[in-house]
């Protein structure tokens, strides 16, 4: 049989998240490489008690459509913009693995309210560590050492220990049980290509989970994607589905 790993819908493309999952959120902290429909369809599921593993905890609808008021001179936010923010707003996420969990000034996140009102937990880590972490989960290595975070609230509870006069700090790698990851076209193998920043925290998730599902706006055929643009093979990938022509309201099944 033919490999074929596009899925129909997102609905289907997330039927087994389970309460409790460790999900690996792919973005930057825009809305061009936010995975925003897998993240919709999780929170159709109401899964609860996950562990969101990102660069930030997510800004959440009110706080994007402040966002998108502000800022409409000189950019443009789509009306599908849903991040990690809708699963923390609607109380679905315990924990959060992030190294932004905060906004600038006096906003507040809907992740910082939670860990505020002790409804959500934070491990801070700083972003290269995070990725390594990650990274490391995709190669099958346990842990690593880092000069990166000693002396500091990263290091607590961790092993520390000295090469070369320098001290280092040992981090885990981190591995989720679904990576949920947005690219910009993929074949039915499930190999990915990227566009822009989209490629950052991504292209570093996939494969990093017992299941990565990747969004994507196009599918095309076997072949037709250069070998040399493409930075995920599909070996990584389990799940590819594509995002709607027109945009669609996070609670509409898709």
């Amino acid at each position: 049989m033919a490999v074929n790993k596009i899925v129909g819908s997102f609905n289907e493309a997330v039927a087994d998240v389970f309460g409790g999952a460790v999900l690996l959120i792919g973005g930057f902290g825009g809305p061009g490489e936010c995975p925003s429909y897998l993240i919709a369809a999780v929170a159709r599921k109401g899964v609860n008690n996950l562990t969101i593993v990102g660069n930030s905890g997510g800004w959440g609808p009110d706080l994007i459509e402040m966002l998108r008021a502000r800022m409409a001179s000189v950019l443009r936010f789509p009306p599908d913009w849903y991040d990690p923010g809708l699963l923390v707003d609607r109380g679905q996420v315990s924990k959060g693995i992030l190294s932004f969990p905060a906004a600038p000034g006096h906003i507040h996140t809907p992740f910082e309210k939670a860990v505020m009102a002790g409804k959500a937990e934070l491990e801070l880590i700083g972003q290269g560590s995070l990725a390594e972490r990650m990274r490391a989960a995709k190669g099958g290595i346990a842990a690593f050492y880092t000069p990166v975070g000693v002396g500091t609230v990263v290091a607590e509870g961790k092993e520390v220990r000295e090469f070369e006069g320098r001290s280092y700090l040992l981090e885990r790698a981190l591995k989720g049980d679904f990576s949920l990851v947005r690219a910009h076209k993929a074949d039915r193998y499930g190999n990915l290509v990227y566009r822009g920043s989209s490629r950052t925290m991504n292209a570093t998730m996939a494969g990093a989970s017992s299941v990565t599902i990747a969004e994507v706006d196009e599918v095309v055929e076997p072949g037709a994607l250069d070998p040399e643009c493409v930075v995920t093979p599909g070996i990584y990938v389990q799940r590819v589905v594509v995002r709607p022509r027109d945009p669609r309201p996070w609670d509409e099944p898709t």
